[in-house]
């Protein structure tokens, strides 16, 4: 645990973050901040597009805009939304919240030119469909094959480290502690579950994510609704704290302990790169595969899935912890100092603990049916990715089948190791896979922004 701790300080230095948070910040100002001044554009093409049905059909064998959205989304908004926003608080303070929404209005930007790049730089499979992703607008793009490969090479071991083994650890630790259940049964459950998705591909991923992530999704946001409104009073104190915490000295407490900025924005930035995958080119993939023909119309779709799965799903998670009175920094912080944390303290148990103030006995098998349903589709999302990553590597098939015994064997590993280990390998293998991606976006900026304000120009004309 302590080298793998080190290993993520190391990876997840001020450099990387300044990295996320400038390129970020690039994009937002070379577009004008479109992700705010243009926000009737984009909210017009994405909740708009889903209440036009004629927008929502398929063209060829990819995937329908809804069915992309919703794989994306399926990946994104996973346990890090419940189980990731609780661990972020408990090592990084209620700064940490501060700094996942800076990253999360920044990386609206950079989600946005993943997808439109992604779609720019794709092409068609065999049976029709679409392939695509930061691996291919590196090659494309760029004519950086080398870049591609690392890319690769990292999203296979992220999909193993951050998109299956961080699901099922959270899955078990949540039903552990709601019903008792043993953890390598619940994995092996949940082996079998997506195992029975996975084998379909891409489209049958799809599907099931369409009718999937909308109705997890609705069902978390009523329960913290629920929590919220009981604890309306003690909100404007939560977000002071937020606030405050993200700028506050590291001796904030007694006896000189406290979070401090640095370990804020840290975890902060962190997790929120982890919830939104900004930055990652992970959710690219997915989107590469939606039959569109504007790549800035799909780039709208980029925005909108940061905003949800960050902006308001993990403010709704981190509000509820914040206001239920369960998260005490001093308890915290002084179990950290004496290397006593347990699951109990962290991740989706501090959650379930949070709802069961409103919920009572309910709290812990709300939770542990939200982690299951958020875990088991972004295990969808993430197998998909490592399969794309894979088969550019070995520009074949043949080893799809041998990944997904792998996948699914390292689900079940995941789902008894320690939870604290589970994130570290987490952070690790995100910014492993964030390096590549991140230089090619800051390389193809000036196309990226090009398609961009073409298509924001036609479609202000045609009003």
């Amino acid at each position: 645990m302590a080298f793998l701790e080190r290993m993520g300080n190391w990876i997840w230095n001020p450099w990387l973050l300044g990295a996320f948070l400038l390129l970020g910040l690039y994009y937002s100002i070379r577009s004008g901040w479109f992700q705010l001044f243009g926000l009737r554009l984009w909210l017009r093409a994405t909740l708009g597009a889903l209440l036009r049905p004629r927008k929502r059909g398929r063209r060829g064998n990819g995937l329908t805009q809804l069915q992309a959205l919703s794989t994306a989304l399926a990946s994104t908004i996973g346990t890090g939304s419940i189980a990731g926003v609780a661990t972020a608080i408990f090592y990084g303070g209620p700064g940490a919240v501060f700094w996942m929404w800076i990253s999360a209005l920044l990386g609206m930007m950079t989600g946005c030119a993943e997808k439109i790049l992604a779609v720019r730089y794709r092409r068609r499979t065999a049976d029709g469909g679409w392939q695509g992703g930061p691996m291919e607008y590196m090659e494309q793009g760029l004519g950086l094959r080398p870049l591609a490969l690392c890319f690769s090479l990292f999203c296979v071991a992220a999909s193993i480290g951050g998109g299956d083994m961080v699901q099922a650890n959270s899955i078990a630790t949540a039903l552990e502690h709601a019903f008792g259940w043993d953890r390598l049964a619940v994995g092996a459950v949940t082996a079998l579950l997506t195992g029975v998705v996975v084998l379909g591909g891409i489209r049958r991923i799809g599907q099931v994510s369409e009718k999937l992530v909308p109705m997890m999704a609705l069902l978390f946001l009523a329960g913290g609704g629920v929590v919220l409104c009981c604890h309306a009073a003690a909100v404007p104190e939560a977000l002071s704290r937020i606030v405050t915490g993200a700028f506050t000295p590291k001796a904030a407490l007694g006896g000189g302990m406290g979070y401090g900025m640095a370990t804020a924005m840290r975890y902060g930035v962190a997790r929120g790169v982890f919830t939104n995958e900004a930055g990652l080119g992970s959710s690219a993939m997915a989107h590469a595969a939606a039959e569109v023909s504007e790549p800035a119309e799909e780039g709208m779709w980029g925005i909108f899935e940061v905003f949800v799965a960050t902006l308001v799903i993990c403010t709704v998670t981190a509000l509820v912890i914040l206001t239920s009175g369960v998260y005490q920094e001093e308890a915290a912080l002084a179990a950290i100092q004496s290397g006593t944390v347990d699951s109990s303290m962290v991740g989706s148990a501090l959650s379930a603990a949070a709802f069961s103030t409103v919920l009572g006995r309910w709290g812990g098998p709300f939770v542990a049916l939200c982690l299951l349903l958020f875990a088991f589709s972004s295990l969808l999302g993430w197998s998909y990715y490592g399969e794309q990553g894979l088969r550019y590597l070995t520009g074949t098939d043949r080893w799809t089948g041998l990944y997904r015994l792998a996948f699914l064997a390292f689900l079940v590993l995941g789902s008894a190791g320690e939870v604290g280990a589970v994130w570290q390998v987490a952070d690790i293998c995100n910014g492993m896979m964030a390096l590549p991606n991140l230089a090619a976006l800051f390389l193809l900026a000036p196309e990226a922004l090009d398609l961009l304000r073409r298509w924001t120009a036609r479609q202000r004309e045609n009003r």
